[in-house]
C-alpha cells in the first residue's frame, strides 16, 4: 500500500514522501495515528495544498522539543528497587517506570517516547534516549540504586554499587580471621609459658 507521510516517520521517510508499506503498518499505525494518507489522487492534491501549513505546525512542534530538550539535556532520574547480591534487581525497570520518573522530575512524556531496547534488570547507571519528536531526541541518564544514598554515591562515582559492599565484607571477614589468628596464638603462648 502506498502512502504520504505527514511528518518524519524513523527508518521511512519525510513529510511529504510517498513509500509503499505493508497493509496492515498503514492500517494500524499510520493512519489512525494521522501520519499519513493512502495515496490517491485526492489526497495527493489536498496534501499539496495543504503542505505549507503542515510544514509550519512540524517547526512549531519541532522547536517546542528543541527547547524540551535543551532543559532536559544532563537530567538524572533515580529509581530505587529492590536487588540481590550481585545488583540483579526483583522484577525491572521498564519504560512506563522511567517515563513516570521523568515526569515526577517536571517533564511531561509519554512511555511510548522512552526508546528502551530492553527492560533494565541491574543495578547501575545507564544513558536512556527520549524521543520528543521524530527529528528530536534527548538522553537522560536513570539511576537504579538500592537506597538514596546508594544513588547518591553511583552518581558521584559513576558506576554501580554492586562489588564495594561484598568488598567490604570481605574486608571484614579477614580482619576477623587475622584477629582469631591473633588470639589463637596468644592463647597458644600463654599455655608455653604455664608449662
Amino acid at each position: 500500500m502506498e502512502v504520504i507521510l505527514l511528518e518524519r516517520v524513523e527508518k521511512l521517510g519525510q513529510m511529504g514522501d510517498i513509500v509503499k508499506v505493508k497493509p496492515g503498518f498503514a492500517r494500524n499505525y499510520l493512519l489512525p495515528r494521522e501520519k499519513a494518507l493512502r495515496a490517491t489522487e485526492a489526497n495527493k492534491k489536498r496534501f499539496e495544498t495543504q503542505r505549507a501549513q503542515l510544514e509550519a505546525e512540524n517547526l512549531k512542534r519541532r522547536e517546542e522539543a528543541d527547547a524540551v530538550a535543551g532543559k532536559m539535556t544532563g537530567l538524572s532520574v533515580s529509581l530505587i528497587r529492590q536487588a540481590g547480591e550481585g545488583g540483579q534487581l526483583y522484577g525491572s525497570v521498564n519504560a512506563r517506570d522511567i517515563a513516570a520518573s521523568v515526569t515526577a522530575a517536571g517533564f511531561t512524556i509519554a512511555r511510548s517516547q522512552v526508546a528502551l531496547q530492553h527492560p533494565i534488570k541491574t543495578l547501575g547507571l545507564f544513558e536512556v534516549r527520549v524521543s520528543l519528536h521524530p527529528e528530536v531526541s534527548s538522553s537522560i541518564i536513570v539511576n537504579v540504586a538500592r537506597s538514596e544514598e546508594e544513588a547518591a554515591i553511583q552518581a558521584e562515582t559513576g558506576h554501580a554499587m554492586v562489588g564495594a559492599e561484598e568488598e567490604e565484607q570481605f574486608q571484614l571477614e579477614t580482619h576477623d580471621d587475622e584477629a582469631d589468628d591473633e588470639a589463637e596464638a596468644l592463647d597458644a603462648g600463654d599455655e608455653e609459658t604455664e608449662d
